[in-house]
């Protein structure tokens, strides 16, 4: 089933946020720009002896995940408490625009979500004041793109929806018509 980002976003979400807002042009309206994907792998890397392949690994699964290779986040500076040096591997990133951007977020909302643990909705607390939002997941095995993988931890990743929105209530008029499940808090 193809998701028609695009189309749902013309015939939904402009007409009711111009409408909502008083925006004068189709343009003004505030839109995904991008998705980041991050994944955190100091403490991984530092308890693990084969530092290499472990990155590999977790660099194999991102991708499958995201349709798209990871960029490696190199430690800037040592800290001797954490057994970290510089220019060790600390995370991995991904930065998701146009088609791949669509399908992912098709996916998150459709798949990955209901797929989740003890899952009520996303908090609002989770947008930022320019209305990006944020979500933890704690384990990869939610995506069904990594059904059998093994040989792999157990790792968390955080995705973050960036939104060119004004301000907070765009941006959550925007994930509700686009069909993110929000948590509204119980005085609403």
């Amino acid at each position: 089933m193809k998701f028609d980002y695009k189309n749902q976003f013309n015939k939904t979400v402009v007409p009711e946020m111009k409408k909502k807002f008083n925006l004068a042009s189709d343009l003004a309206v505030p839109k995904i720009t991008k998705v980041v994907v991050n994944v955190g792998i100091g403490r991984l890397t530092i308890a693990s002896k084969d530092n290499k392949g472990l990155v590999e690994k977790i660099s194999e699964v991102m991708a499958m995940i995201t349709g798209q290779k990871p960029s490696i986040r190199p430690a800037r500076k040592s800290i001797a408490s954490f057994k970290l040096r510089e220019g060790m591997p600390i995370g991995l990133k991904v930065t998701l625009r146009g088609q791949r951007m669509e399908d992912f977020i098709f996916r998150f909302i459709n798949l990955v979500l209901p797929r989740t643990r003890d899952f009520w909705g996303i908090p609002l607390k989770n947008i930022d004041g320019q209305g990006n939002l944020s979500y933890g997941i704690r384990e990869f095995s939610v995506f069904p793109e990594t059904g059998q993988i093994q040989n792999v931890p157990i790792f968390g990743l955080e995705v973050t929806f960036v939104t060119n929105a004004k301000n907070k209530e765009q941006a959550i008029e925007l994930y509700k018509l686009l069909g993110f499940p929000l948590l509204w808090p119980k005085n609403q």
